[in-house]
């Protein structure tokens, strides 16, 4: 990574919750211009009018420095740009606007899913883009983050010059940093959070136990860091925010999709609508976890709270008997 100067032009490539609550952050600090860059014009009108995000924190005052705009020409100046938008739209956007992507710009990977059917977001993207890539994962509820808890994240780039740009994006502010070269073990680790919090609501949804609960978390963290490691990153990734402390935050926290999903399903409620009526990144990676484990030879009964969840989604099965397979194998 070359020497860079300074940090001025901040994009977010979407404007939801995420992109928001931490382009208001940033924003906040002075000496960045920072930008949403978003599809929906009524976004746009509300951020740059009344500093309101009217759709996704409709009672929050946001910085009045911070803007928003569908002009994908700022892409070209940017410093920064981090990516804010579903994980299976990523890829596709990034190839689509190729021709407004600065070349320098370094670009923050912030989606927790694959980019292809079979493929981690920045192997994706080092396929047809020269830009040097971060991810930047961790227990981080975008609520929180708007109203200034302090959340944490892990930094990952192969490239360790990065990290000092990230230090000083977020200094003084309540974004705490850990940092690592395990590109591969982050990502990872940011998808399994989502399939086992999955599990963990099935779990809570059949038995309010917090031994139990304990025990199938316990099970999960070493699914999940086997799983890291199977596939090629650092099993230590696993202590980083982005491992346990996001695990943890999706697992146990009723605003996780993923966990209300598990619920669903253990109460007997799921069906496909449910899950096609937005985007569950656990509900798609099961299916490209397992798949993947039988490319690369892998026995999947080495992880039978995965192999489990698979047949759930993919069989008739009998939810009842969750647990006592999981707990018996």
């Amino acid at each position: 990574m070359q020497q860079r100067k300074s940090i001025t032009n901040i994009i977010f490539i979407g404007s939801g919750a995420i992109a928001t609550s931490l382009g208001n952050i940033l924003a906040a600090k002075q000496g960045h211009d920072v930008q949403l860059l978003s599809v929906e014009q009524d976004v746009v009108e509300s951020v740059n009018k009344e500093h309101v995000n009217y759709k996704y924190f409709p009672n929050y005052q946001l910085h009045p420095t911070l803007k928003a705009t569908h002009e994908k020409s700022v892409l070209k100046r940017a410093d920064v740009v981090f990516l804010a938008i579903p994980s299976t739209a990523i890829v596709t956007y990034l190839q689509q606007n190729l021709a407004f992507i600065n070349p320098d710009a370094l670009l923050v990977n912030l989606a927790k899913g694959f980019g292809n059917e079979s493929d981690i977001i920045p192997d994706c993207l080092a396929a047809f883009l020269k830009n040097p890539i971060v991810s930047m994962k961790g227990p981080s509820f975008a609520r929180e983050i708007i109203n200034r808890q302090p959340t944490a994240f892990t930094i990952a780039c192969a490239d360790q010059k990065a990290f000092a740009i990230f230090e000083g994006l977020f200094d003084n502010t309540t974004i705490h940093l850990d940092f690592t070269k395990d590109v591969k073990g982050v990502e990872y680790a940011s998808i399994l959070k989502n399939i086992y919090a999955i599990i963990i609501g099935i779990v809570d949804a059949n038995f309010d136990s917090p031994n139990l609960r304990s025990l199938v978390l316990s099970k999960a963290i070493n699914e999940m860091r086997s799983l890291i490691t199977a596939f090629g990153g650092n099993d230590q990734t696993i202590f980083n925010y982005c491992g346990f402390g996001d695990f943890s935050l999706t697992a146990l926290n009723d605003l996780s999709r993923n966990r209300t999903l598990g619920l669903l399903i253990g109460k007997g409620f799921f069906s496909k609508d449910i899950s096609e009526k937005v985007v569950l990144e656990g509900r798609i990676a099961v299916n490209i976890f397992f798949d993947q484990l039988q490319t690369r030879g892998i026995d999947a009964d080495r992880f039978p709270l995965m192999r489990e969840l698979y047949r759930v989604f993919n069989e008739t099965y009998d939810i009842g008997k969750f647990v006592s397979r999981i707990l018996n194998d």
